[in-house]
């Protein structure tokens, strides 16, 4: 490997790993999932231990939840014992994956004590009980209504004239038309700042 591509997957694996924390993902799988996306046909737990000095059970653990995410598939050669784990290369299929395991572990469990608690407070009297009846109806709504727009979303009803390929395409096509040109500033970019 150049230099160059040693460098970015370096500072790409950093970045990762103090993002990933931001969205739910540990640090140690957020790493993973940086290296791997550097690797053209993925890589076996051994050399993702090597590459990222990491244990063999931090491995297992960050690849198992790279798979529940939809991010990593795990794939095994005819003839082979070892799998190794590769990303999905799907743009369409990461970003509904996302949508999908947050919206299981976070919003669902949310809307399950909120409709299970709003009930219970109306039987009771108490100025404090009526506020907090008040304010979980709030969160109800606000993650109802979002969760109504993930699951249209998961469902295909969301961008449907557009579509979620259509936008990910337009999005890699983006990408290599403007290249490197987004790294330098531009003369709009100058006149801006």
């Amino acid at each position: 490997m150049d230099a160059a591509t040693a460098d970015v997957r370096a500072e790409l694996v950093q970045l990762w790993s103090r993002l990933g924390q931001f969205w739910g993902i540990p640090a140690g799988t957020a790493r993973v999932y940086a290296w791997l996306l550097g690797r053209p046909h993925g890589a076996g737990s051994d050399e993702i231990m090597a590459g990222l000095t990491m244990s063999r059970g931090a491995v297992s653990t960050a690849c198992k939840e790279l798979r529940d995410w939809g991010l990593v598939v795990a794939v095994q050669d005819p003839g082979q014992r070892r799998v190794r784990h590769a990303v999905q290369d799907d743009l369409a299929t990461v970003v509904r994956s996302i949508v999908q395991t947050r919206k299981r572990r976070e919003w669902d469990p949310i809307l399950a004590g909120v409709r299970d608690w709003i009930p219970r407070l109306e039987s009771a009297s108490s100025e404090e009980a009526a506020v907090l009846r008040k304010r979980l109806e709030s969160i109800e709504a606000c993650v109802g209504m979002a969760d109504a727009m993930a699951q249209r979303f998961l469902e295909g009803g969301m961008l449907s004239g557009l579509g979620l390929r259509t936008i990910t395409a337009a999005a890699r096509a983006g990408t290599r038309r403007h290249g490197r040109a987004n790294s330098k500033p531009t003369a709009s970019r100058r006149k801006a700042t």
